[in-house]
Order: C-alpha cells, then structure tokens, then sequence
C-alpha cells in the first residue's frame, strides 16, 4: 500500500479569528482555527514514525482559473485584493488575512496535487494535510473559517484534468458541508454525502430533504445526526448510508472531507467520535474503493478544534490508509469509548433509517 502526503509549512502561516462575535464584556481568545492544533496533528504523525513511511507529494497553487471552476471570478479577485491589502472579511466568520492569498490558493492546490497522485498511479490513496478548511466556502463568498472550497475545487480537477467520470465525496466534518453540496447539487455524476450534527453550522442547511436539484436529484445525501451521537452512530451510518450509496453510484474516485471535530473533545461540535471511530470509519471506505474504483481514495482535510486529541484521530486514519500500526497509544480515545451513550441509540438509529431510505430510493 502507497500512501501519498501532501504538507506545506506555509499551511501553518494563516489563522482565523474567533467563531462567534465579542461583546465588550468578553475577554479575546485564541483563533479556534489556530495553526497549533494542526501542527500538533503533523508532529504525531512524525514523532510516531509513521511519516517517514509515507510518499512526498508536493503541494502548488492553484490557478485563478482553477479556483474560478467553483468561485465568481469576481469573489476570487477579491480575495486578492484583500490579501494584498489590509486584510478583510469575504462572509460570515470568514477572514481574508493579509498575505494569504498564496496560502489559500496553495490549500487548494494540495488538495489537486492529492488527486493527481491517486489519479496517476504514483500511489494508492493520498491525504492531503492542508489549511485552512474549505467546505463551507460558497460560490460567492466564505463562511465558517473556509475561504476556497478546497474538496469542491480537488473533484472538480480530478473531472476537468483527469476525466473522471464519477466522483463521489463523504463528508464527515461535524459541520455540514453547505459548499460541497452547493457546488454539485444538480450533477448527476457527482455524489455527496454529509454526516454532521444537525443544524449545528450553517444552521439552515444539512436536512434529509436536501436530496439535490434537476438532474442531480439523489445525488446528494445528509445525515444530520443528533447531538450526542458517538461511535456507534457514525459506523452504523457509514455502514447503511454510506457504503451502500457509494456501491451503488459506482464512482471513479472517492474523496473524503476529513474535519475531526466530531470527536468527544471539540470545542465546536457535540458529539463523542473517538479515534477508533475514524479507525473504522477509514477502513470501511478503503473497502468500498477497492471494490468500486480499483481503492483511488483521496482524503482533503477540513476542520477541527481540539488541538490535545485530534492528533490521536488523525493518525488512526493515516496509519489506516497506509496498512501501518504505530505503537502510539490513544489513551484519552479509551476514556472517551467507555462514555455512556457510545452505542447507537434509538433517536439515532430513526434518522440513520430514514436516509438509508433516501438513499436507496
């Protein structure tokens, strides 16, 4: 098994400012969306060894071109101007810093690198460890840390250079992915699929009836778990939902928005996801490529908030993806497994039911 590694230090050069507004009686925080918590992710990936195994792909900018596949020309235009200027907000808790458009374009860009090395052959799957996030980023605007829809903008690349003719995405950030579902809601030759806590961010969007628009209706699935919803819940889903839609779609290439923050110790999500949650979770996909699209599996990094534990997650998908067990022990993951409410509840379960029959409709 080859994995592929896409990694920039400039990744780590940006940051976003707080998640909700400050009155004058709150004391300033640090950035929810600070570079340390992905830092710490990169240097467990390293210290446990497991790095050194893993093959270099060099990330690039992408094109204005490229990013206008998705974005206004207009908005992306934008951007720049704000970077090469004072900075400026492009939408809702969305911050163009200045300095970052090369930064923004390179989280892109990483993201088509990955895409190029599965597509290629060069290797198996590939994980691409960018920032920021990009999955709430609309046509027109930002919104929720993201500035360019990174994993909208990679499935686009794989269908314009590649002619992949199928692409499905899994989305499994805590949050819905609003922007990946608007990029390719009326497309019938791309899937996507939401797992996130219901009406958690954007709070108008990730229902069961967002099932897509003209031809594209079908091809897009949400799963808006309750809170709370922990191991259980997410491999039931994946096992229900996910894997039977993607046998059935019959894809070229799966990409999955990787957003950790549906672990136990997020800040900005409430649910109880552990490592060995992303451990299976990984594994079933890696299965379901293998059958349907000879295992092209890339996987895009979104969010994620919890800087002491989501390295742990991080490397249980990693290790799955290259067929490699560390000798890292995850031992904040085994507090979190013996919570009560880990197993699939029934107020979970009616929604997991209810769109596997979306789905399979």
């Amino acid at each position: 098994m080859s994995t592929g590694f896409v990694c920039d230090e400039r990744y780590f050069w940006v940051e976003q400012g707080p998640s909700v507004p400050l009155g004058r009686f709150d004391q300033p925080l640090e950035a929810w969306d600070s570079p340390e918590g992905k830092r710490r992710m990169l240097n467990l990936l390293d210290t446990s060894g497991l790095l050194a195994q893993l093959t270099t792909i060099e990330a690039r900018m992408a094109s204005a071109d490229e990013l206008a596949r998705f974005h206004d020309a207009d908005y992306v235009g934008r951007v720049k101007e704000l970077s090469d200027g004072e900075g400026g907000s492009v939408g809702e808790q969305a911050t163009v810093t200045p300095g970052s458009y090369d930064i923004l374009a390179l989280a892109a860009g990483g993201c088509m690198a990955a895409v190029d090395g599965v597509l290629s052959g060069q290797v198996d799957n590939a994980f691409a460890f960018v920032r920021p996030a990009g999955h709430h980023a609309e046509p027109d605007r930002g919104r929720g840390f993201c500035i360019f829809g990174n994993t909208a903008l990679a499935v686009m690349h794989a269908r314009a250079a590649h002619k992949a003719g199928r692409v499905a995405v899994v989305d499994w950030d805590v949050h819905h992915g609003n922007g990946t579902q608007a990029a390719f809601y009326d497309n019938p030759d791309v899937l996507t699929i939401s797992i996130h806590q219901d009406r958690r961010y954007p709070q108008d969007s990730g229902g069961l009836d967002e099932t897509g628009a003209g031809d594209g209706v079908g091809a897009n699935i949400n799963v808006p778990l309750p809170a709370g919803s922990g191991h259980g819940a997410y491999v039931e889903t994946v096992s229900k939902v996910v894997v039977p839609a993607l046998r059935a779609f019959g894809p070229d290439l799966i990409v999955i928005a990787c957003g950790f923050d549906a672990n136990g110790f997020d800040p900005l999500g409430r649910m109880m996801c552990h490592s060995e949650t992303y451990r299976q979770m990984t594994g079933a996909l890696m299965a379901a490529a293998k059958d349907v699209c000879a295992g092209r599996l890339v996987v895009c990094l979104e969010g994620g908030y919890s800087p002491g534990y989501m390295p742990y997650c991080c490397l249980a998908v990693v290790e799955t993806l290259a067929g490699v067990r560390t000798e890292v022990e995850d031992v904040r993951g085994a507090h979190l497994a013996g919570v009560a409410g880990q197993a699939l509840q029934p107020h979970q379960a009616d929604v997991i039911e209810a769109a596997a029959a979306i789905a399979g409709g």
